[in-house]
């Protein structure tokens, strides 16, 4: 969020403008952003809000809105270029600075799956396309959290982890 966006309001009201424009941002609760919106004076005009969505024109996100639409990441596929391993965003965990992403690796040639919490750094996640892997790139030094065996099902022959 930022001041300026313009948001419409969904369901929109029967009476009052659908439109508002974001006039004040606090990032300062570590939960969530607190914002100010114009046309919301008091604490009834906000309860009126409760429940709606507030939705953006595509064209006024930012860059890397991407990175941050947890729906649509977990559980995506990852390419790391620095071990040429493929594997899966698993968690997604929210922080003040960046997020984190607990990613698992599958090593076939070795016959284990780690565990790597990364941070959600332009120097970490290389790319993240529309489709397709995101790229990412472990840090050197990096260890991993968990390592475990690949298991596989006797019946299908097919990969769990």
């Amino acid at each position: 969020m930022r001041e300026g966006l313009r948001l419409a309001v969904v369901p929109p009201p029967l009476k009052d403008d659908r439109w508002h424009t974001v006039i004040s941002v606090d990032d300062g609760w570590g939960t969530g952003q607190l914002i100010g919106l114009s046309g919301v004076r008091d604490i009834a005009a906000a309860q009126a809000l409760v429940g709606k969505l507030l939705l953006a024109r595509s064209d006024d996100l930012p860059e890397d809105i991407a990175l941050h639409d947890i729906d649509a990441l977990m559980g995506r596929e990852v390419y790391d270029e620095a071990h040429e391993l493929p594997g899966t965003i698993e968690e997604i965990l929210v922080g003040p600075a960046n997020d984190v992403w607990s990613v698992v690796l599958r090593d076939e040639r070795r016959g284990v799956c780690e565990t790597y919490l990364i941070p959600v750094i332009d120097e970490v996640v290389r790319e993240v396309p529309p489709t397709g892997a995101v790229r990412i790139r472990i840090p050197e030094g990096l260890e991993c959290d968990e390592t475990r065996p690949i298991e596989t099902s006797p019946e299908a022959g097919t990969e769990r982890s």
